[in-house]
């Protein structure tokens, strides 16, 4: 069987806009070789295929054979490249810099080294004002081989201004290094493992975190450091489920912009994913007005030039704007409604399959599954929830835990209690086995395993009681993620009520709003 995206030359093919198709046609047509004619050929082939296959592929090809297939592709993805890099340079302060630094470097072969030394004071001054400070290292590096191997009758002045500006450089780099990968590993650890369930959890991130902390950090001003700074206690908030300090880092980390509107052009994607995390704290505290008021912004920013023509700015906006939008349902109770936005989606998640990650679509996955669970229609909760469950990643232990209790309050809902407790105790052994279980899910596990034996004319009264016991933990940390991905108080109020669960949790919603404007 075909696999649609197995062959590196197709995926670079089939990511490509029509104006970045037609703008490599015209680079090849500058030099149209034979061998160049040959690649159009391919590229042409590859284009019009819908799946890899290569035996289909060399049939479009009359008189090329299997051994020089190889060749050509190796050939035509290199142009690809050389193309996009041309067609992209003006867009991206990188490749600018790059190409400064490459033109300096042929000057230098050159032995015009004047003139090098003077593209390498114009590519710092660039690179400083983007606090492109990785960049200044190579051009620190090739500034002081000319000044050392060259009479350049600076020698005098340069030599301690060099020195200086290295050791200056080389500290802000391995500082932001630091800070970086501190904030990348604590992200990590959350994609592996989901929040802190427990006490042990919790002294181990914070360990960790206290461990890999540079001593000198908070004394930093520099844009990367606090960006990174701030990024890792973000994550390292969301963790342990403090969603108060999540929200400050959230806000510290989109403040860095406003302080420096221009960093929002260099570093789009740290800018949008300040959004997301914002808009995603302003949900766990039920911060309505406010998340409207980000939301907002970022659908604006979603429409700017710098996002709509970058396709990595584009898809990234989408999935989180969906995501948003999905979160604003579940504040507002509104699950119809919600329900459709589900086709166009899934028609974005199709046209963005090849670069939307696993771990992104086994989120939406299951918002959307909670979103058909609000709205009453279990039995497509169901199929949603069995994309998770029967996925094969280790990515969110959290989320395949949720998704089976998810998937076991859907089949409770449409009455199979002939599979309910074969199933219950399924659940209950894949989240004791790694560890996952809250005592609100104990709880549940309990109130399930009864409800078995209870008759339908008590399920009310034991609803009550279930009640009881779960409203005990809201205040918990440690039990927010249960109430967080499934919103159980309104799922049992709605049982000890006798009405929807978006009823529920729109009177709920409504009550807030009104408290929140009194308060403004």
């Amino acid at each position: 069987m075909a696999n649609r995206f197995s062959d590196t030359l197709f995926q670079l093919i089939h990511s490509l806009e029509k104006s970045e198709k037609r703008h490599f046609k015209l680079y090849i047509k500058r030099s149209s070789t034979k061998e160049d004619l040959k690649i159009v050929q391919l590229f042409d082939a590859l284009d019009k295929l819908a799946d890899y296959d290569e035996k289909s592929l060399l049939k479009k090809l009359p008189g090329t054979e299997k051994p020089q297939l190889s060749n050509l592709k190796t050939h035509l993805y290199k142009q690809i490249l050389a193309s996009l890099r041309l067609l992209k340079s003006a867009d991206s302060i990188d490749l600018q810099l790059n190409e400064m630094f490459d033109y300096a470097h042929i000057l230098y072969k050159k032995g015009l080294f004047q003139q090098s030394l003077r593209l390498l004071d114009r590519a710092k001054e660039t690179a400083k004002a983007n606090q492109k400070f990785n960049f200044l290292v190579q051009v620190l590096a090739l500034e002081k081989r000319i000044e050392t191997l060259h009479i350049t009758h600076s020698m005098q002045m340069r030599a301690q201004q060099l020195s200086a500006e290295s050791s200056e450089i080389l500290n802000r780099v391995n500082m932001v290094a630091r800070l970086s990968n501190l904030a990348l590993l604590v992200y990590s650890w959350y994609i592996q493992n989901g929040h802190a369930r427990n006490e042990k959890d919790e002294l181990r991130i914070r360990e960790y975190v206290e461990e890999h902390l540079p001593s000198d950090a908070w004394q930093q001003t520099g844009f990367y450091e606090r960006l990174y700074l701030y990024q890792s206690y973000n994550w390292y908030a969301f963790v342990r489920q403090d969603f108060l300090m999540y929200y400050r880092y959230s806000q510290k980390w989109l403040d860095l912009f406003e302080e420096q509107p221009l960093m929002v052009r260099v570093e789009t994607g740290h800018y949008i994913k300040a959004l997301h995390n914002l808009l995603n704290a302003h949900f766990d505290l039920r911060n309505y007005r406010k998340f409207q008021l980000v939301l907002q912004k970022f659908e604006d920013f979603s429409q700017t030039d710098r996002v709509r023509e970058n396709d990595n700015f584009r898809i990234q906006s989408f999935v989180y704007i969906t995501t948003a939008k999905i979160n604003q349902v579940f504040m507002k109770g509104t699950f119809r409604e919600g329900l459709l936005m589900v086709p166009e989606i899934e028609e974005h998640l199709t046209e963005y399959d090849l670069f939307i990650d696993r771990h992104r679509i086994l989120v939406l996955n299951y918002k959307i599954a909670s979103l058909y669970f609000g709205a009453g229609d279990y039995d497509t909760c169901i199929d949603y929830l069995q994309r998770i469950i029967n996925d094969q990643g280790d990515l969110r232990n959290d989320l395949q835990c949720y998704a089976r209790v998810l998937h076991l309050m859907a089949h409770y809902e449409l009455g199979n209690f002939d599979l309910m407790e074969s199933l219950t105790k399924s659940v209950y052994r894949f989240m004791a086995k790694r560890e996952r279980l809250t005592k609100v899910e104990e709880e549940m596990f309990r109130f399930l395993r009864t409800s078995f034996h209870t008759s339908r004319s008590s399920m009310r009264a034991e609803f009550e009681k279930f009640l009881e016991k779960i409203r005990t933990f809201e205040g918990s940390r440690y039990e927010a993620r249960a109430f967080a991905y499934l919103d159980l108080v309104s799922w049992v109020e709605s049982k000890v009520s006798q009405r929807p669960m978006s009823d529920i949790i729109a009177e709920k919603y409504r009550k807030n709003k009104r408290s929140s404007m009194q308060a403004a």
